[in-house]
């Protein structure tokens, strides 16, 4: 416990922005996790996941898109942050102005992850189970080193899809 309350004092707003050019995540088991860049072939692929996204909920007007640079604290208390995630409007609009300012206290409704030659799957799968357990709807997750996409849904057991050409958000 008393290095969970150790890692949530590191995840704070205050702290990301004395030391912006670090990149910080935590786990449900209060470890603290930092953020590399990526290679410059992982940066491509990840803007397109993020444009694909913006593009849709431009033309959609459903909710609010957010990059890898933003940090969700999840109800569960890790900080994480996704290359791509979706929120409902009405959910991201309930929020005050002041919650909206700082990282937000909430799951996103859709999440993609890519998946870098540097990322260890495991890690990763991990995550998508911390998020789904704070209440993450669906999630992709884009391995191109086997070429499968795991897709995650809430309650669900996750489903690999080889070499899919399309994904849909489904009903989120």
């Amino acid at each position: 416990m008393k290095n969970l309350r150790l890692l949530q004092g590191l995840l704070d707003l205050n702290f990301a922005q004395k030391n912006s050019e670090l990149k910080f995540e935590g786990n449900t088991k209060g470890v603290l996790i930092i953020r590399f860049q990526v290679a410059g072939d992982s940066v491509n692929p990840e803007t397109d996941l993020i444009i694909d996204l913006g593009l849709w909920n431009r033309q959609t007007r459903l909710g609010y898109t957010f990059s890898a640079s933003t940090a969700f604290k999840l109800p569960n208390r890790p900080a994480r942050s996704f290359d791509a995630a979706w929120i409902q409007r009405q959910r991201w609009e309930a929020l005050t102005p002041a919650e909206r300012g700082k990282f937000p206290r909430m799951a996103p409704d859709f999440v993609r992850e890519l998946r870098s030659a540097t990322d260890a799957l495991p890690v990763l799968q991990e995550k998508m189970e911390e998020y789904l357990n704070a209440g993450l709807r669906l999630a992709g997750l884009i391995n191109p080193q086997q070429q499968q996409v795991e897709i995650d849904r809430l309650r669900q057991t996750p489903a690999t899809r080889h070499l899919p050409t399309e994904l849909s958000g489904e009903e989120v």
